[in-house]
């Protein structure tokens, strides 16, 4: 009998949800985040969980759980968009905006841009292990985990990739 995850959620064990949730968590929270405000996002997460636990035994073990999981996460991000209404304010109502006037927009993407093509440089250890702590919200220890490699190493990736990225993003010299 085969005892991996997969198979132990598809055949119904009691405990194998908890251990989804806590391993496949942050991922769904991640690509959720994509799709739904962010004051809405556990609330969805929580939605995705619950139907894994439900529907267990309609996942087939042979396939990818994460896709799985992703899959009822978009499904139940679009059930969520449909679902809610928006509020509309009569344009006689809308005064003169004060503060952001939206300039500064094309610098944030600028910036977004910078980082991300300065991450494309990155070796693909030190790239991997930045990009699930700040996109993938994960602890070092739980990328230790994911990656199945030393705390330290993943500390040791982690530093090196920050360090040769703020090179990358230093203002060019004049």
């Amino acid at each position: 009998m085969n005892e991996t995850l997969e198979y132990r959620l598809a055949a119904g064990e009691e405990t194998a949800i908890g251990d989804c949730y806590r391993t496949h968590a942050p991922a769904v929270r991640s690509y959720l985040r994509r799709y739904v405000p962010p004051q809405d996002v556990e609330d969805v997460l929580q939605v995705v969980f619950t139907e894994a636990w439900r529907f267990g035994h309609r996942f087939d073990p042979a396939r990818s759980l994460t896709a799985w999981l992703l899959g009822i996460a978009y499904k139940r991000a679009v059930d969520h968009l449909r679902v809610r209404t928006l509020t509309t304010v009569p344009l006689e109502a809308v005064t003169e905006p004060t503060g952001h006037d939206g300039r500064d927009d094309g610098d944030v993407l600028a910036d977004r841009d910078r980082i991300r093509r300065a991450l494309a440089v990155l070796p693909d250890a030190q790239r991997q292990a930045i990009e699930l702590a700040y996109y993938g919200d994960l602890t070092q220890r739980e990328i230790a985990d994911r990656l199945r490699v030393p705390l330290g190493t993943v500390k040791a990736r982690t530093a090196r990739g920050l360090r040769r990225l703020s090179l990358l993003l230093a203002p060019a010299a004049t």
